[in-house]
Order: C-alpha cells, then sequence, then structure tokens
C-alpha cells in the first residue's frame, strides 16, 4: 500500500490459526479480554466484540481450571456464530499445568504466551516451561515468549548487574534492565528451540510502559534475532494519554520497519468499550499508510468561519456509520475500507479537500449560502439543503460502495 511496507525487517513467518505473521504479511492487529474467562458467554461475547471491530488475534487469560475449562466452549460457541478468530492463551504461573491437565484447553488455543518471568524459579522453573513447549510441540501451536517489565526474571536482572559492576565503565541501570528484557526473551526463545519446538513457531515480545525505552529494545533487539515481534507499550493509561504514549512509541517502529503485530493496551474508562484499543491499533496502522481497515474522513477541525456545529455532527454520524457498516461491507465488497471521506465546514478548504476524497460535502461556515455542494471523485454532483442533509449524504455513501466496488 505504500513504500513503508517494503521498509519491513523480513523476520521469520509464524502461522497461527488462519492468520500469518511476519515475513512480508501485512502487520496484525491484537486484542485481549478483560472478563472473567470462566464466565464463557462474557467472554465469547467479548472475543466476538473485538473480531467484529477488527482484532484478528485476541488473548484470554487462562490461569485458572475453571478457565480452562471453559475454553474449549468458547471456541465452540465463537466458530458456532461463524467467528473464526484465533484465540491465544495467556498464561502465568501455572500454564505448565494448566496446558497438561486440560488437553482440550491446549488444543482450542491458536497460540501460547509464555513469559519467563513468571514460569517458576531455577530447576523448578525449567521443568515448568519445559512443560509448556513440550505441549505446543504436541499440538503444533506457535508460542509467543512475552517478556515484561514488570515481572521481569530478577535472577537474570541480579546476573547481569553482577557482570556491569565489574565492568571498567559500567553501563546506566536502565541500560542494563532493557539488555535483561533482551537476554530473557533470547534465552527462552533459544531453550524452547533446544527443547524442539521449531524456529517457526516462535514470536518475542519485550514490553514496556516507557516510550522512549519501548523504542530502545526494540531497535536493539531486531538486530539479534528473526523472529517476528510483537509490538505494544503495556500499562499505556486511559484515554488520551494511553492512545498518544502507544501511538509515540509504535509509530517510531512501525516507521523503522519493526514490528508484525501490535496491540494498544488502553485501560478503558469506566463502562467503556474494550474495542477502542482495536480502532486505535488499525488507525495507528491506517493513517501511517501500513494497512486499511475503514474508509477514513478528513474533517474540519473548526475555526471563527464555522460557529455552526453542523459539520461536527455530519463529521462523527457519517465516522460512526462507516465503522458500523464495516462488518458488512468487508463480507460483499472488496476495497471499500480504502474509501475516502470528506466532511468540511466552510468554503475555505472545504471544496478542495472534498474533490480530493472519494466523496466529499463542504458544509456552509458563518454567513455562507445555506447549501453544501457534494463531490464525487472530484466533480460536483448534487447540493444538499434543509435538515436532512445527514441521512442524504449518508445515502450517497451507500450508493457509492454498491456502484464501486466489486462484490464478492
Amino acid at each position: 500500500m505504500s513504500q513503508l511496507s517494503t521498509l519491513r525487517h523480513l523476520t521469520q513467518h509464524v502461522h497461527v490459526g488462519g492468520i500469518s505473521i511476519g515475513s512480508c504479511s501485512p502487520i496484525v492487529v491484537q486484542s485481549m479480554t478483560n472478563t472473567d474467562t470462566a464466565d464463557a458467554e462474557g467472554t465469547a461475547r467479548q472475543v466476538y466484540e473485538l473480531a467484529q471491530a477488527g482484532s484478528e488475534l485476541v488473548r484470554i487469560t487462562v490461569n485458572t481450571s475453571e478457565a480452562a475449562v471453559q475454553v474449549p466452549r468458547i471456541r465452540k460457541m465463537l466458530d458456532d456464530r461463524g467467528c473464526h478468530v484465533p484465540l491465544i492463551g495467556d498464561f502465568h504461573y501455572n500454564g505448565h499445568r494448566l496446558l497438561t491437565e486440560f488437553p482440550e484447553c491446549a488444543q482450542a488455543l491458536a497460540k501460547y504466551r509464555i513469559n519467563p518471568g513468571n514460569v517458576g524459579k531455577n530447576r523448578k522453573g525449567e521443568d515448568q516451561f519445559a512443560m509448556m513447549i513440550a505441549v505446543a510441540k504436541q499440538y503444533d501451536k506457535p508460542v509467543r515468549i512475552g517478556v515484561n517489565w514488570g515481572s521481569l526474571d530478577q535472577d537474570l536482572v541480579v546476573r547481569l548487574m553482577d557482570k556491569n559492576a565489574k565492568l571498567a565503565q559500567p553501563r546506566e541501570v536502565a541500560e542494563v534492565t532493557r539488555e535483561a528484557l533482551i537476554v530473557s526473551a533470547l534465552e527462552s526463545a533459544k531453550r524452547a528451540e533446544e527443547l524442539g519446538l521449531a524456529h517457526d513457531r516462535i514470536v518475542l515480545s519485550c514490553k514496556v510502559s516507557d516510550v522512549q525505552d519501548l523504542i530502545a529494545v526494540y531497535q536493539d533487539l531486531v538486530k539479534r534475532c528473526d523472529y517476528p515481534l510483537h509490538l505494544g507499550l503495556t500499562e499505556a493509561g486511559m484515554g488520551s494519554k494511553g492512545i498518544v504514549a502507544s501511538t509515540a512509541a509504535l509509530a517510531v517502529l512501525l516507521q523503522q520497519g519493526i514490528g508484525d503485530t501490535i496491540r494498544v493496551s488502553l485501560t478503558p474508562a469506566p463502562g467503556g468499550a474494550r474495542t477502542e484499543e482495536v480502532v486505535v491499533a488499525q488507525e495507528i496502522l491506517q493513517t501511517m499508510g501500513l494497512r486499511s481497515f475503514a474508509p477514513m474522513v478528513t474533517a474540519c477541525p473548526g475555526c471563527g468561519r464555522t460557529t455552526s456545529t453542523v459539520f461536527q455532527q455530519l463529521a462523527q454520524s457519517i465516522q460512526n456509520y462507516l465503522r458500523a457498516q464495516m462488518p458488512v461491507w468487508r463480507e460483499q465488497y472488496t476495497g471499500v475500507e480504502e474509501m475516502k471521506v470528506a466532511v468540511m465546514g466552510c468554503i475555505v478548504n472545504g471544496p478542495g479537500e472534498s474533490k480530493l476524497a472519494n466523496i466529499g460535502i463542504s458544509l456552509p461556515g458563518t454567513g455562507e449560502n445555506p447549501a453544501a455542494p457534494v463531490y464525487v471523485d472530484g466533480e460536483k454532483v448534487t447540493t444538499l439543503r434543509g435538515d436532512n442533509i445527514s441521512v442524504e449524504f449518508q445515502q450517497i455513501v451507500d450508493d457509492y460502495v454498491v456502484r464501486n466496488y466489486a462484490k464478492r
């Protein structure tokens, strides 16, 4: 789609369910449920919502026997609804036991996420890691070795700190800690391969909550391996802070060709939609020209020429409509996600931006003639007036989709 797509670091190709990760495959959007997985109906419902929003992989927590028992049931409920999104099992502390004691759970999952810092300690920890890798081999499942800043193996940190202290010029503590993240991931991947897991069944991640640290870690990590890399700023935060921080970190790395899957780890507002993190991840990729997921709306920010709120209301209305329609359009038409729509607020930039979009409308600013010219592929086709502009413009969009995009 853009020159950025050709600048990707060529990593190993890994298949997760029906999804391809790495190599020249499109960057994949992931998300994670926040339901209790033991609540099969609630978890299946949220997975379905995330998949409908565009999440191509969905991770679920598997932390108890009750949760593990429900995983095959969740898989079946999703399949019965025609939702075949791959499920990733997120394991900490007791994953070795749950995967071995509940084989139906191990089979139903498309991938296992293992955190080396939470597998266990010393020899016992080695055995637990080996047990999880053995299950992955048995069922031919890929594994993401996901190291996290907040649960880093402290034995490894101490080892590297001691080694650093003996240097003539010791490095900063933060630099050693970043190195510990990378070493933990790479040593765990090497151990998994020694245990018989194929090189092309491993994905790595080293997630932190600081933007500059995340960038530094991945810039180093990509030089030292060819495993596919999962990107995400962990514990990014709420609202605009979480969105801005995640975008700042991921955009830098994606611009450098680093990253094969992404997740935006937003803290939802009370009662807020979990799907917001999916939308933000998609919009990061789409605004960078890396992938297209839904028609994009160019909208006027408003100024002293636009005292009316009509253009704001129309922009919000049409953006919500386009995103709501995408699950339907995606099944019926090819290429509709590339469509560009403009909703402008006055005569200054309105006609020009409208002509550059596939469909554009220039609403009247303060003191302007109360008419809204509509442009389709650069040509003025009609002028809308009155109280039904939103409905009429939406119909123009619908007609454009039917006329211009091939049916599947």
